[in-house]
C-alpha cells in the first residue's frame, strides 16, 4: 500500500474502527495540538443554522467526550444567535465564552488556534483567507467559496500557510469513497466514462423558504451592513429584509441555491470517488419553472462537466420533485457501480456489461459491501470534525478528508455550472493556470483527434489497470476500411 492510499486509509477508516470496536474515540490524554501550549482553543464565525446546528453542538459534545478541545468564543452579526450559542456553549461546557459581532475583532483579540465557518457564501472566502493569515486551523462549511476565482485564491493562501483547514462536505469522511476508487484504478469498471450524481428535494413552499422569519429579526438585533458585507465589497447595500436574511440561498448575491447548497455535497463525493479534480469543459440547463416566489436561483437545474481524462460528469435535480430521483452510478466500460440515492451506503452493485464485450465471462453482477460505521451512534459530521481535529493534532495539512484543493475542484464544477445556465455560455477552464473562457470547440476537437490517432485512452487518476478496458476490438471487415485514391481501393481492399 502506498504511502497516500495507507494515510487515506487511516483518515477515513480510523473513527470508524474506534467506534464499531465501542473503544473510546477521545483518549483522556488526547495529544496536543500543534503549535498550541493546551488546549485547541476554538472561535465561531457566523454560526446560524448550520453553524450551531453541527459546528457547536458537535464540537460541544466531542469535548464532552474528552476531545482536548475548548469553545471560546462567538462571532456573530445576530444577537438573538450570539447570546444563544453562547449560553449553549456555557450549559453544555461549564465555560463563558467570549461574544463578538465583528469576526475581525475575535481574531485580533483571542488567543484562537482554529475557526469554525458558517456564514452565507459570499463570505466564505475572506474570511477564510483573513483566518489562515491569522495563523489559525479553519472549517469552513460548504460551498468552500463563492467563485471559482476566491477557491483558487483560498488553495493559495492555505497551501502558503501550513495551516490545516476542512471543508464541510461531511460525507467524504465515508470510508466508501476511498475503497471505490481503489477499484476503479485496478480497472474493475475498465476505462472510466462517466459518473451521474442527484440532489432531487420537493415541498409545497419552496425550497429553503422553511427557514422561519421571526419578528426578533431586525435591524435593531441585525448588524445588517456588517452581514451584507458593504464595506468589504462583498454585496451591495439594500433595504433589510428577513427573508434575504434567513432564507439568503434563494438569491444570487450570497448564494447559488441547487448549485452550492446540495450540488456540492454529491459531486466532491464523486471526484472523490474517481481522482477526478478540476473539469476542462462545463455546461448548466434549468430554469425556475414552479417556485415563483421571488427566488433568484432555479428550481430545475442540470450541470455536465467534462474532465481532461476522459470523463463525463452528469449532476442533475429538481427542488420540486423527489420520489423518482436518478441513482448515483459510475460507469466503466466493463461496468458499473450504482450506489442508489443519498450519501451513505452499507453496499454498492456491480453490473457487468455483457460478455460479448467483456470477453470475460467471470464478471458477475454483486453487492460489494462497504465499510461503514455505525452511524446511529455517531453522524458523518461527527466523524468529519473528528478528522479535522486529528489533522490539527497530527499537524498534516493532507490528512483532511476534504482539504480545499478538492473544495475548489467541485466548487469549479458547479459554480461554472451555475454561470453557464445564467450567462448562457460554454465554459472551458485551464485546471493549472486558472484560466476561464468560452468554448470555441478545441474540446470536442481533441477528442476527434486522438480517435483518428488511434488512442490511447486517457485514464482517471492512479489508474493501474494498463489497456484493461480501454480496447476496441476490430472486426475483421474492418480491414476494407480506408479512403480510395485515385480510384483504388485501400492496400486490404
Amino acid at each position: 500500500m502506498t504511502e497516500v492510499n495507507r494515510r487515506d486509509f487511516i483518515k477515513t477508516t480510523g473513527t470508524a474502527a474506534a467506534v464499531a470496536a465501542g473503544t473510546q474515540l477521545y483518549p483522556t490524554t488526547n495529544a496536543r495540538a500543534a503549535g498550541s501550549n493546551g488546549r485547541l482553543r476554538i472561535g465561531f464565525i457566523g454560526p446560524g443554522g448550520r453553524g450551531f446546528g453541527a459546528h457547536v453542538k458537535t464540537l460541544a459534545q466531542q469535548k464532552n467526550e474528552g476531545a482536548n478541545i475548548e469553545l471560546v468564543a462567538v462571532a456573530e452579526v445576530y444577537s438573538e444567535q450570539l447570546d444563544k450559542v453562547a449560553d449553549y456553549i456555557e450549559k453544555e461546557n461549564g465555560n463563558k465564552p467570549a461574544k463578538y459581532v465583528d469576526y475581525k475583532e475575535m481574531l485580533e483579540k483571542e488567543d484562537l488556534d482554529a475557526v469554525c465557518i458558517g456564514t452565507p457564501d459570499h463570505w466564505h472566502a475572506k474570511q477564510i483567507i483573513d483566518s489562515l493569515k491569522a495563523g489559525l486551523h479553519v472549517y469552513c462549511e460548504k460551498p468552500m467559496t463563492k467563485t471559482v476565482e476566491e477557491s483558487l485564491q483560498v488553495v493559495d493562501a492555505w497551501r502558503s500557510s501550513g495551516k490545516v483547514m476542512q471543508v464541510g462536505v461531511q460525507s467524504t469522511s465515508l470510508p466508501v469513497w476511498n475503497q471505490v476508487r481503489k477499484l476503479l484504478q485496478d480497472g474493475k469498471l475498465g476505462k472510466v466514462l462517466q459518473f451521474q450524481t442527484e440532489y432531487f428535494r420537493n415541498s409545497d413552499m419552496g425550497q429553503w423558504r422553511y427557514y422561519k422569519l421571526t419578528k426578533q429579526m431586525s435591524p435593531k438585533t441585525i448588524d445588517w451592513k456588517r452581514w451584507l458585507g458593504v464595506e468589504e465589497g462583498l454585496a451591495e447595500d439594500q433595504p433589510f429584509d428577513r427573508a434575504v436574511y434567513a432564507q439568503w440561498r434563494r438569491f444570487w448575491p450570497f448564494g447559488s441555491g441547487m448549485f452550492t447548497d446540495l450540488f456540492v455535497h454529491r459531486t466532491t463525493s464523486m471526484l472523490k470517488a474517481t481522482g477526478l479534480r478540476f473539469p476542462s469543459r462545463v455546461v448548466g440547463a434549468g430554469g425556475i419553472y414552479l417556485e415563483y416566489d421571488g427566488r433568484g436561483v432555479p428550481d430545475v437545474a442540470t450541470v455536465v462537466a467534462d474532465y481532461k481524462e476522459g470523463v463525463q460528469g452528469l449532476i442533475n435535480a429538481t427542488m420540486c420533485n423527489q420520489n423518482t430521483a436518478i441513482q448515483q452510478v459510475i460507469r466503466g466500460h466493463f461496468g458499473s457501480f450504482v450506489f442508489g440515492n443519498g450519501e451513505q451506503f452499507d453496499s454498492f452493485k456491480f453490473i457487468p456489461e455483457r460478455p460479448q464485450v467483456t470477453h470475460d465471462s467471470t464478471l458477475k453482477e454483486e453487492e460489494i459491501e462497504v465499510e461503514t460505521p455505525p452511524l446511529n451512534k455517531v453522524s458523518t459530521t461527527y466523524l468529519h470534525f473528528k478528522n479535522w481535529i486529528e489533522a490539527i493534532e497530527n499537524n498534516d495539512p493532507e490528512f483532511c478528508n476534504n482539504p480545499p484543493d478538492l473544495g475548489a475542484a467541485a466548487i469549479a464544477t458547479v459554480i461554472l455550472g451555475a454561470r453557464s445556465y445564467r450567462e448562457d455560455r460554454v465554459f472551458r477552464f485551464d485546471g493549472e493556470s486558472g484560466e476561464i473562457a468560452d468554448g470555441k470547440g478545441e474540446w470536442s476537437a481533441k477528442w476527434e483527434k486522438l480517435s483518428q490517432e488511434g488512442g490511447p485512452a486517457v485514464h482517471i487518476p492512479g489508474w493501474t489497470a494498463g489497456d484493461r478496458g480501454s480496447t476496441l476490438i476490430d472486426p475483421e471487415y474492418m480491414k476494407l476500411a480506408g479512403p480510395w485514391i485515385d480510384g483504388k481501393p485501400p492496400q486490404n481492399g
